[in-house]
């Protein structure tokens, strides 16, 4: 048996020991480990830009493993499912992914998700987090289904706001719609936007709201309508299918009419399916998140770190900054939810009420995002809505405007 003060001397050396370890940055802690479901679709109508959005946010994921989530305790083990961007599939994935990955935290990709798993997750206690904006039919009281921009109706009733203002005068801005029965989201997008028209009826008047094939191939007859109806602006929020196909009989037709896009079909993605950047000249696209300009600027900064420590191999544009956005917002509401109810034990239930109790700044997000407030009123921030325009001029992708506010929107 030692000796008692030999013991004590163990004890002590022991606890030093800790402590010092404790103490260095960066020291290895025990991990307790979580599962992010990243539902995608590398084989659907976004297979061209899920290697840009995919990619750039697990770089997030990555990036915050090794750099906060080591010195927290915490990993988060992530993992692609393909939902080809379909509700049926989606729905059919869901049980299995939440028996596999017994998530805490779920990354959507758009309207399916919110179609499909709306219903299902409050009960199963997972909130799911989106880069995207809102939908009409989501836009209730207390979601577990959350957006950091507002719904796309209002970002671009912003957008014809603004673009009235570029033009001058008091007529109405003449817009057409282009849209697809193929998904309950792109339906609601257009209803949104009609919704806007019929309440303001000085500032936007609809030509045409266009249904057509999800992935139109020629549009002419269609565009052809709206030119005689003297459009003034095309909005498109379907894909780059439906704005590539726009753009050809804007062509065919020798129209110069613009059209304005999102984030997750914007000019960088349209111009690249049309054949180069130079397509997309006066056209325009407008969200409520950072703009992928070669600016310097916090986002552009940390791009570079991803790309340079993190392997992320994809181009700085509008759907990689989608892509960090959603990512960094993610890992910062459940960094404030281990730093308030601790490493163990984390729960989807706990990553949600984190989010309402305090904001995601836009220093944590690098800029990607502004600041988010979160009220249980609505799955979007519902305080400072503003979005920001970009445009191509003279073949260079600038930006337009930026804190572009955000008029009222009705519920539709």
């Amino acid at each position: 048996m030692s000796h008692p003060r030999t013991s004590g001397l163990a004890a002590l050396a022991a606890a030093a020991g800790l402590a010092s370890a404790l103490a260095v940055p960066g020291a290895a802690l025990a991990q307790t480990t979580y599962g992010v479901a990243l539902l995608s679709d590398y084989s659907g109508p976004y297979a061209d830009i899920m290697p840009m959005l995919g990619k750039s946010r697990e770089a997030v994921l990555d990036w915050w493993n090794a750099e906060v989530g080591a010195k927290l305790g915490v990993k988060l083990n992530y993992k692609n499912f393909d939902t080809r961007y379909d509700a049926a599939q989606t729905a059919s994935l869901w049980p299995g992914i939440k028996s596999e990955m017994k998530p805490i935290v779920v990354l959507g990709l758009g309207g399916p998700d919110v179609a499909a798993l709306g219903q299902r997750l409050p009960d199963d206690g997972v909130p799911l987090f989106m880069s995207t904006a809102g939908y009409g039919y989501a836009w209730k009281p207390d979601s577990w289904i959350i957006n950091p921009r507002p719904t796309y109706a209002h970002e671009h009733a912003a957008a014809f706001k603004w673009l009235k203002a570029q033009r001058g005068g008091s007529q109405p801005l003449k817009v057409g719609i282009i849209s697809s029965e193929a998904s309950p989201a792109y339906v609601d997008i257009a209803r949104g936007i009609e919704r806007y028209a019929k309440d303001n009826p000085t500032e936007i008047q609809i030509v045409e709201t266009v249904f057509t094939e999800v992935q139109p191939t020629d549009l002419t007859t269609q565009v052809r309508r709206l030119v005689r109806g003297g459009v003034e602006v095309i909005t498109i929020q379907t894909n780059t299918a439906a704005v590539v196909a726009t753009k050809r009989a804007l062509q065919a037709l020798n129209s110069k009419v613009p059209v304005i896009t999102s984030s997750h079909n914007g000019l960088p993605a349209s111009g690249k399916a049309a054949g180069g950047l130079n397509q997309m000249e006066g056209d325009y696209e407008a969200y409520g998140m950072g703009i992928a300009s070669e600016e310097d600027t916090p986002a552009r900064r940390f791009y570079e770190k991803l790309k340079a420590d993190y392997k992320l191999a994809a181009p700085w544009n509008v759907l990689t900054l989608m892509g960090m956005s959603q990512g960094l917002y993610t890992v910062r509401v459940v960094e404030h939810a281990i730093k308030k109810h601790g490493a163990q034990n984390l729960t989807g239930a706990k990553v949600r009420e984190t989010l309402y109790a305090e904001p995601v700044t836009t220093e944590e997000t690098f800029g990607t995002l502004p600041t988010l407030k979160f009220a249980k009123e609505a799955p979007f921030p519902i305080e400072g809505l503003k979005v920001n325009v970009a445009t191509i001029k003279g073949g260079n992708y600038v930006t337009a405007a930026t804190n572009v506010d955000t008029p009222t929107v009705n519920k539709w």
